[in-house]
Protein backbone atom coordinates (compact mmCIF):
# COMPACT_ATOMS: atom_id res chain seq x y z
CA UNK A 1 0.00 0.00 0.00
CA UNK A 2 2.73 2.55 0.29
CA UNK A 3 3.35 2.38 -2.75
CA UNK A 4 0.22 3.51 -3.98
CA UNK A 5 0.15 6.65 -2.33
CA UNK A 6 2.88 9.40 -1.69
CA UNK A 7 4.34 10.97 1.94
CA UNK A 8 1.80 13.10 3.44
CA UNK A 9 2.95 16.46 4.88
CA UNK A 10 1.07 18.79 7.16
CA UNK A 11 -0.48 21.58 5.17
CA UNK A 12 -2.58 23.35 7.54
CA UNK A 13 -4.80 23.84 10.35
CA UNK A 14 -8.70 25.18 10.76
CA UNK A 15 -10.60 25.89 13.82
CA UNK A 16 -14.25 27.56 13.15
CA UNK A 17 -16.13 28.52 15.91
CA UNK A 18 -19.40 30.04 16.43
CA UNK A 19 -21.82 29.78 19.04
CA UNK A 20 -24.83 30.85 16.91
CA UNK A 21 -24.79 30.31 13.10
CA UNK A 22 -24.34 33.65 11.24
CA UNK A 23 -27.26 34.90 9.50
CA UNK A 24 -29.63 31.98 11.20
CA UNK A 25 -32.80 32.25 13.41
CA UNK A 26 -34.83 30.55 16.15
CA UNK A 27 -37.11 29.46 13.36
CA UNK A 28 -34.71 27.22 11.59
CA UNK A 29 -33.96 25.27 15.07
CA UNK A 30 -35.48 21.58 14.15
CA UNK A 31 -34.02 19.81 17.08
CA UNK A 32 -32.60 20.81 20.57
CA UNK A 33 -29.64 22.92 18.87
CA UNK A 34 -30.04 26.44 19.50
CA UNK A 35 -28.27 29.83 20.79
CA UNK A 36 -28.46 33.02 21.90
CA UNK A 37 -25.86 36.01 23.02
CA UNK A 38 -26.12 39.70 23.71
CA UNK A 39 -23.41 41.95 24.44
CA UNK A 40 -23.07 42.94 28.29
CA UNK A 41 -25.08 46.32 28.67
CA UNK A 42 -23.81 49.82 28.38
CA UNK A 43 -22.64 50.97 31.50
CA UNK A 44 -22.94 48.16 33.46
CA UNK A 45 -21.10 44.40 33.43
CA UNK A 46 -23.87 42.48 33.26
CA UNK A 47 -26.28 40.56 30.98
CA UNK A 48 -28.84 37.89 30.68
CA UNK A 49 -29.60 35.47 27.54
CA UNK A 50 -32.86 33.95 27.68
CA UNK A 51 -34.47 31.31 25.30
CA UNK A 52 -37.86 30.10 25.85
CA UNK A 53 -41.16 27.99 24.69
CA UNK A 54 -44.17 28.42 26.00
CA UNK A 55 -44.17 28.20 30.01
CA UNK A 56 -40.37 27.20 30.08
CA UNK A 57 -37.96 29.26 30.55
CA UNK A 58 -34.13 28.89 29.84
CA UNK A 59 -31.47 32.07 31.09
CA UNK A 60 -28.09 32.78 31.67
CA UNK A 61 -26.95 35.38 33.61
CA UNK A 62 -24.06 37.56 34.54
CA UNK A 63 -23.65 39.90 37.29
CA UNK A 64 -20.53 41.30 36.39
CA UNK A 65 -18.98 38.84 38.88
CA UNK A 66 -20.48 35.44 38.65
CA UNK A 67 -22.27 33.64 35.49
CA UNK A 68 -24.95 31.02 36.42
CA UNK A 69 -28.09 29.56 34.74
CA UNK A 70 -32.45 29.67 36.13
CA UNK A 71 -34.21 27.28 34.55
CA UNK A 72 -38.48 27.50 35.08
CA UNK A 73 -40.45 24.59 34.17
CA UNK A 74 -43.87 23.88 35.86
CA UNK A 75 -44.16 27.06 37.41
CA UNK A 76 -41.06 26.21 39.37
CA UNK A 77 -37.48 28.09 39.10
CA UNK A 78 -34.03 26.28 40.34
CA UNK A 79 -30.70 28.21 40.01
CA UNK A 80 -27.39 26.41 38.93
CA UNK A 81 -23.89 27.70 39.16
CA UNK A 82 -21.17 26.03 38.96
CA UNK A 83 -18.34 26.24 41.99
CA UNK A 84 -14.93 26.46 40.05
CA UNK A 85 -15.95 27.78 36.68
CA UNK A 86 -18.99 30.81 37.53
CA UNK A 87 -16.14 33.47 37.55
CA UNK A 88 -14.71 34.47 34.50
CA UNK A 89 -11.86 36.89 36.63
CA UNK A 90 -11.67 39.43 33.26
CA UNK A 91 -13.35 41.53 31.35
CA UNK A 92 -16.42 40.04 29.73
CA UNK A 93 -18.23 41.38 26.90
CA UNK A 94 -20.72 38.91 26.02
CA UNK A 95 -22.92 36.34 27.14
CA UNK A 96 -23.86 33.29 25.42
CA UNK A 97 -26.46 30.44 26.25
CA UNK A 98 -26.43 27.02 24.41
CA UNK A 99 -28.78 24.30 24.22
CA UNK A 100 -27.53 21.27 22.55
CA UNK A 101 -29.46 18.21 23.63
CA UNK A 102 -30.69 17.91 26.71
CA UNK A 103 -27.96 20.51 27.89
CA UNK A 104 -28.25 24.11 28.75
CA UNK A 105 -25.04 26.25 28.73
CA UNK A 106 -23.86 29.49 29.89
CA UNK A 107 -20.94 31.00 27.90
CA UNK A 108 -18.81 34.15 28.44
CA UNK A 109 -16.54 35.85 25.83
CA UNK A 110 -13.84 38.94 26.97
CA UNK A 111 -10.78 39.24 24.82
CA UNK A 112 -10.79 35.74 24.83
CA UNK A 113 -12.69 32.74 23.10
CA UNK A 114 -16.09 31.88 24.27
CA UNK A 115 -15.63 30.04 27.92
CA UNK A 116 -18.18 27.64 29.75
CA UNK A 117 -19.29 29.26 33.36
CA UNK A 118 -22.01 26.68 34.07
CA UNK A 119 -24.42 23.57 32.94
CA UNK A 120 -26.97 21.70 33.60
CA UNK A 121 -28.67 18.88 32.09
CA UNK A 122 -32.50 19.43 31.38
CA UNK A 123 -33.46 15.72 31.36
CA UNK A 124 -36.34 15.20 33.07
CA UNK A 125 -37.77 18.83 33.93
CA UNK A 126 -38.01 19.60 29.52
CA UNK A 127 -38.70 17.47 26.83
CA UNK A 128 -35.99 19.38 24.59
CA UNK A 129 -36.69 16.87 22.02
CA UNK A 130 -40.06 17.46 21.25
CA UNK A 131 -40.81 19.23 17.69
CA UNK A 132 -44.17 20.88 19.11
CA UNK A 133 -41.55 22.06 21.86
CA UNK A 134 -39.00 23.42 19.68
CA UNK A 135 -41.37 25.59 17.53
CA UNK A 136 -42.19 27.75 20.60
CA UNK A 137 -38.35 28.81 20.83
CA UNK A 138 -38.56 32.46 21.37
CA UNK A 139 -35.63 34.78 22.54
CA UNK A 140 -35.08 38.17 24.19
CA UNK A 141 -31.09 38.31 22.64
CA UNK A 142 -30.16 40.64 19.69
CA UNK A 143 -28.54 37.10 18.34
CA UNK A 144 -30.26 33.96 18.49
CA UNK A 145 -30.60 31.12 16.33
CA UNK A 146 -29.26 27.34 15.74
CA UNK A 147 -26.04 26.47 17.41
CA UNK A 148 -22.81 26.64 15.11
CA UNK A 149 -19.55 24.47 16.66
CA UNK A 150 -16.82 24.79 19.10
CA UNK A 151 -15.24 22.69 16.53
CA UNK A 152 -15.06 19.65 14.15
CA UNK A 153 -14.14 16.19 13.98
CA UNK A 154 -15.72 13.04 12.21
CA UNK A 155 -14.55 14.46 8.40
CA UNK A 156 -15.73 12.64 5.67
CA UNK A 157 -16.10 13.65 1.48
CA UNK A 158 -19.70 13.88 0.36
CA UNK A 159 -19.72 11.32 -2.49
CA UNK A 160 -21.51 11.56 -5.94
CA UNK A 161 -21.51 15.65 -6.41
CA UNK A 162 -21.47 16.54 -10.24
CA UNK A 163 -19.68 19.33 -10.26
CA UNK A 164 -15.62 19.73 -8.93
CA UNK A 165 -16.78 21.33 -5.39
CA UNK A 166 -15.48 19.20 -2.38
CA UNK A 167 -18.42 19.35 0.69
CA UNK A 168 -17.13 16.87 3.61
CA UNK A 169 -19.48 16.07 6.55
CA UNK A 170 -17.98 16.34 9.95
CA UNK A 171 -19.66 16.56 13.61
CA UNK A 172 -20.00 19.64 14.85
CA UNK A 173 -18.55 19.92 18.71
CA UNK A 174 -20.94 20.92 21.29
CA UNK A 175 -20.04 21.88 25.04
CA UNK A 176 -19.56 18.48 26.68
CA UNK A 177 -19.41 14.61 25.51
CA UNK A 178 -21.21 12.99 22.76
CA UNK A 179 -24.91 13.75 23.29
CA UNK A 180 -24.30 18.14 22.74
CA UNK A 181 -23.00 17.88 19.40
CA UNK A 182 -24.58 17.43 15.57
CA UNK A 183 -23.80 16.48 11.78
CA UNK A 184 -23.36 19.54 9.70
CA UNK A 185 -21.59 19.87 6.24
CA UNK A 186 -18.95 21.78 4.94
CA UNK A 187 -17.47 23.18 1.53
CA UNK A 188 -13.53 22.64 1.56
CA UNK A 189 -11.49 24.78 -1.15
CA UNK A 190 -8.53 22.96 -1.83
CA UNK A 191 -6.34 25.59 -2.71
CA UNK A 192 -6.87 27.67 0.37
CA UNK A 193 -8.18 25.02 2.63
CA UNK A 194 -11.00 27.28 3.57
CA UNK A 195 -14.00 25.94 5.32
CA UNK A 196 -17.56 27.19 4.42
CA UNK A 197 -20.32 25.83 6.63
CA UNK A 198 -23.45 25.07 4.32
CA UNK A 199 -25.72 23.04 6.60
CA UNK A 200 -26.90 21.75 9.49
CA UNK A 201 -28.56 17.97 9.66
CA UNK A 202 -30.92 16.35 12.24
CA UNK A 203 -33.12 13.10 12.81
CA UNK A 204 -35.98 11.37 13.60
CA UNK A 205 -35.46 7.52 15.10
CA UNK A 206 -37.34 5.15 13.37
CA UNK A 207 -38.11 4.03 17.45
CA UNK A 208 -38.87 6.92 19.11
CA UNK A 209 -39.97 10.58 19.01
CA UNK A 210 -38.20 13.90 19.05
CA UNK A 211 -35.61 15.16 16.74
CA UNK A 212 -31.90 14.09 17.60
CA UNK A 213 -28.20 15.19 16.81
CA UNK A 214 -27.42 12.26 15.84
CA UNK A 215 -23.53 12.22 14.02
CA UNK A 216 -20.43 10.50 12.39
CA UNK A 217 -22.21 10.30 9.19
CA UNK A 218 -21.55 9.48 5.61
CA UNK A 219 -23.65 11.26 2.80
CA UNK A 220 -24.00 10.27 -1.01
CA UNK A 221 -26.13 11.30 -4.14
CA UNK A 222 -28.29 8.84 -4.87
CA UNK A 223 -29.95 9.70 -7.98
CA UNK A 224 -31.85 12.80 -7.59
CA UNK A 225 -31.39 12.89 -4.28
CA UNK A 226 -29.70 11.82 -1.21
CA UNK A 227 -28.71 8.94 0.85
CA UNK A 228 -27.46 9.31 4.51
CA UNK A 229 -26.04 6.71 6.66
CA UNK A 230 -25.41 8.17 10.52
CA UNK A 231 -24.43 6.89 13.97
CA UNK A 232 -27.00 7.38 17.11
CA UNK A 233 -24.82 9.47 19.07
CA UNK A 234 -27.55 11.77 19.73
CA UNK A 235 -28.80 10.65 22.95
CA UNK A 236 -25.67 8.51 24.51
CA UNK A 237 -25.67 7.72 28.26
CA UNK A 238 -22.88 6.39 29.36
CA UNK A 239 -24.77 3.96 32.09
CA UNK A 240 -26.70 2.91 29.34
CA UNK A 241 -24.64 2.96 26.28
CA UNK A 242 -26.01 1.89 23.05
CA UNK A 243 -25.19 3.08 19.73
CA UNK A 244 -26.36 1.74 15.93
CA UNK A 245 -26.48 3.14 12.49
CA UNK A 246 -29.63 4.33 10.71
CA UNK A 247 -30.88 5.60 6.83
CA UNK A 248 -31.96 8.52 5.49
CA UNK A 249 -33.24 8.94 2.27
CA UNK A 250 -34.36 12.46 1.01
CA UNK A 251 -34.79 15.12 -2.12
CA UNK A 252 -34.10 18.09 0.01
CA UNK A 253 -31.18 20.13 -1.06
CA UNK A 254 -28.83 19.54 2.38
CA UNK A 255 -26.15 21.74 1.06
CA UNK A 256 -27.70 24.60 2.25
CA UNK A 257 -30.06 25.36 5.76
CA UNK A 258 -31.26 23.26 8.19
CA UNK A 259 -33.02 19.86 7.70
CA UNK A 260 -34.59 16.97 9.60
CA UNK A 261 -34.57 13.60 8.53
CA UNK A 262 -36.85 10.61 8.77
CA UNK A 263 -34.55 7.43 9.50
CA UNK A 264 -34.66 3.72 9.34
CA UNK A 265 -32.42 1.19 10.78
CA UNK A 266 -29.65 0.29 9.13
CA UNK A 267 -29.34 -3.50 10.26
CA UNK A 268 -24.95 -4.65 10.19
CA UNK A 269 -23.63 -8.51 10.05
CA UNK A 270 -21.62 -8.73 13.16
CA UNK A 271 -21.38 -12.03 13.51
CA UNK A 272 -19.11 -13.18 16.07
CA UNK A 273 -18.09 -10.51 16.51
CA UNK A 274 -19.49 -10.03 20.41
CA UNK A 275 -20.92 -6.44 19.01
CA UNK A 276 -22.54 -4.38 21.53
CA UNK A 277 -22.68 -1.35 19.30
CA UNK A 278 -22.04 -0.27 15.62
CA UNK A 279 -20.85 3.35 14.30
CA UNK A 280 -19.31 5.13 11.85
CA UNK A 281 -20.41 3.85 8.38
CA UNK A 282 -19.82 4.11 5.31
CA UNK A 283 -22.22 3.13 2.07
CA UNK A 284 -20.26 2.21 -1.47
CA UNK A 285 -21.46 0.98 -4.57
CA UNK A 286 -19.41 -1.98 -5.75
CA UNK A 287 -19.38 -4.47 -8.47
CA UNK A 288 -23.41 -4.14 -8.97
CA UNK A 289 -23.94 -4.26 -4.86
CA UNK A 290 -22.62 -2.43 -1.63
CA UNK A 291 -19.47 -2.60 0.61
CA UNK A 292 -20.28 -0.70 3.86
CA UNK A 293 -17.53 -0.06 6.10
CA UNK A 294 -18.07 0.75 9.93
CA UNK A 295 -17.08 0.39 13.41
CA UNK A 296 -18.07 -2.23 15.62
CA UNK A 297 -17.17 -2.66 19.62
CA UNK A 298 -16.94 -5.85 21.99
CA UNK A 299 -17.36 -2.85 24.76
CA UNK A 300 -17.49 0.37 25.82
CA UNK A 301 -14.60 2.41 24.59
CA UNK A 302 -13.19 -0.88 22.63
CA UNK A 303 -13.81 -0.87 19.19
CA UNK A 304 -12.40 -2.00 15.84
CA UNK A 305 -13.17 -1.36 12.22
CA UNK A 306 -15.40 -4.09 9.99
CA UNK A 307 -16.68 -4.28 6.44
CA UNK A 308 -19.92 -5.79 5.22
CA UNK A 309 -20.94 -6.40 1.50
CA UNK A 310 -24.15 -7.62 -0.42
CA UNK A 311 -26.18 -6.94 -3.27
CA UNK A 312 -28.77 -4.80 -1.10
CA UNK A 313 -28.28 -2.91 2.26
CA UNK A 314 -31.25 -4.95 3.63
CA UNK A 315 -29.14 -7.91 2.45
CA UNK A 316 -25.29 -7.44 3.62
CA UNK A 317 -23.04 -10.44 5.26
CA UNK A 318 -19.76 -9.81 7.03
CA UNK A 319 -16.23 -9.46 4.50
CA UNK A 320 -13.87 -8.99 7.75
CA UNK A 321 -13.05 -7.34 10.79
CA UNK A 322 -9.88 -5.94 12.41
CA UNK A 323 -10.81 -7.91 15.73
CA UNK A 324 -7.33 -7.32 17.32
CA UNK A 325 -7.46 -3.77 17.34
CA UNK A 326 -8.70 -1.84 20.39
CA UNK A 327 -9.02 1.85 19.57
CA UNK A 328 -9.64 2.13 15.63
CA UNK A 329 -12.32 3.52 13.75
CA UNK A 330 -12.98 5.94 10.65
CA UNK A 331 -13.32 3.15 8.94
CA UNK A 332 -12.75 4.60 5.46
CA UNK A 333 -13.09 2.74 1.37
CA UNK A 334 -11.05 4.28 -0.58
CA UNK A 335 -10.46 2.92 -4.50
CA UNK A 336 -6.60 3.40 -5.38
CA UNK A 337 -4.96 1.74 -8.16
CA UNK A 338 -8.27 0.09 -9.55
CA UNK A 339 -9.06 -1.74 -6.19
CA UNK A 340 -11.23 -1.37 -3.36
CA UNK A 341 -8.76 -0.12 0.30
CA UNK A 342 -10.24 -0.32 3.93
CA UNK A 343 -8.32 2.61 5.92
CA UNK A 344 -8.99 3.56 9.30
CA UNK A 345 -6.93 5.27 12.31
CA UNK A 346 -5.40 3.34 15.09
CA UNK A 347 -5.44 5.61 18.10
CA UNK A 348 -3.60 3.26 20.16
CA UNK A 349 -0.66 3.03 18.04
CA UNK A 350 -1.24 6.48 16.11
CA UNK A 351 -1.14 5.50 12.92
CA UNK A 352 -3.67 4.89 9.49
CA UNK A 353 -3.20 0.95 8.77
CA UNK A 354 -4.40 0.02 5.28
CA UNK A 355 -6.57 -3.29 4.86
CA UNK A 356 -7.62 -5.34 1.74
CA UNK A 357 -11.37 -6.21 1.76
CA UNK A 358 -11.23 -8.81 3.97
CA UNK A 359 -10.14 -6.92 6.49
CA UNK A 360 -6.54 -8.62 6.28
CA UNK A 361 -3.62 -5.24 6.65
CA UNK A 362 -1.64 -4.53 4.04
CA UNK A 363 0.16 -1.62 4.69
CA UNK A 364 0.45 1.80 6.83
CA UNK A 365 -0.89 5.23 5.49
CA UNK A 366 2.58 7.45 5.57
CA UNK A 367 1.31 10.67 7.21
CA UNK A 368 1.17 12.73 10.46
CA UNK A 369 -0.81 11.40 12.63
CA UNK A 370 -2.66 14.62 14.83
CA UNK A 371 -3.98 13.70 18.77
CA UNK A 372 -7.59 12.03 19.18
CA UNK A 373 -8.74 9.22 16.45
CA UNK A 374 -8.62 10.95 13.29
CA UNK A 375 -10.48 9.99 10.61
CA UNK A 376 -8.39 9.07 7.48
CA UNK A 377 -10.22 11.18 4.80
CA UNK A 378 -8.65 11.37 1.22
CA UNK A 379 -9.79 14.48 -1.13
CA UNK A 380 -8.55 14.21 -5.00
CA UNK A 381 -6.28 17.23 -5.46
CA UNK A 382 -4.83 17.99 -8.60
CA UNK A 383 -2.44 14.81 -9.17
CA UNK A 384 -2.04 14.28 -5.69
CA UNK A 385 -4.14 14.10 -2.32
CA UNK A 386 -5.33 15.97 0.44
CA UNK A 387 -5.57 14.01 4.19
CA UNK A 388 -8.67 15.86 6.26
CA UNK A 389 -8.31 14.65 9.59
CA UNK A 390 -8.79 16.32 13.08
CA UNK A 391 -7.25 16.20 16.52
CA UNK A 392 -8.52 16.39 20.26
CA UNK A 393 -7.92 19.78 20.78
CA UNK A 394 -10.47 21.22 23.66
CA UNK A 395 -12.23 24.27 23.91
CA UNK A 396 -14.98 26.15 25.48
CA UNK A 397 -12.87 26.16 29.09
CA UNK A 398 -12.08 23.44 31.39
CA UNK A 399 -16.02 22.78 32.09
CA UNK A 400 -16.72 21.45 28.74
CA UNK A 401 -14.24 18.96 29.20
CA UNK A 402 -13.86 16.07 26.33
CA UNK A 403 -16.06 15.71 23.16
CA UNK A 404 -15.09 20.00 22.07
CA UNK A 405 -12.56 18.57 19.63
CA UNK A 406 -11.00 19.33 17.51
CA UNK A 407 -8.70 21.60 14.96
CA UNK A 408 -9.57 20.45 11.59
CA UNK A 409 -6.03 19.28 10.37
CA UNK A 410 -4.97 18.86 6.77
CA UNK A 411 -1.96 17.45 4.81
CA UNK A 412 -1.04 17.49 1.02
CA UNK A 413 0.62 14.77 -0.79
CA UNK A 414 4.53 14.77 -2.13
Amino acid sequence: MTALLPQFRAAGRRRPVALVVPGSTLAEVLAPYAAATAPTAPGSSGASVVLASGADVLTGRYDGTWAWLEVTTGGRTTRHRARRHARPGGPVREVGLALTGTHLTVFTRGPGPWTARGRVDLAGRVDTRSEVWLRGLTSDAPVAGRFGQLGLRDLRVVDGLADDRVVLSATSAGPGFFDTAHASLWELDRATLGLTHLSDLFFRRPDRPGAYGDHAIHLQRDGDGWLLATSTWGDFDAKRPAVGVTLARTSADLLSGSHLLDTTALHLPVDGLASVGVWDPQLVRADGGWLVGFVSATRYFRFHPALAGGPALDSLSLLGAATDLGQTEGTTLAHLDGQWRVLASDGDARRYPVFDLALRETGTLRAPYPSNIPWPTLVPDGDGWLLVGFNGRRTGGDLTGYGTHGDVVLARSV
